[in-house]
């Protein structure tokens, strides 16, 4: 699974529980998406958070 290259957001794991109380593993995943972004003057694709593309941390290319 990715990792946003800024916030170092990745998936989660825990225990869903249902109606009738039975538990199960979970994994939540971050809203990772590829995209092109400007570092030093050029373009590099990275993994990045919807969050931090959002909060402007971030400028694409």
């Amino acid at each position: 699974m990715a990792k946003c290259a800024i916030c170092e957001k990745g998936a989660h794991f825990g225990i869903a529980v249902s109606h009738s109380h039975r538990r199960s593993n979970k994994m939540w995943k971050a809203n990772v998406k590829s995209v092109k972004v400007l570092v030093n003057g050029g373009a590099k694709k990275m993994y990045v958070c919807t969050s931090c593309l959002r909060s402007g941390k971030v400028e694409r290319a």
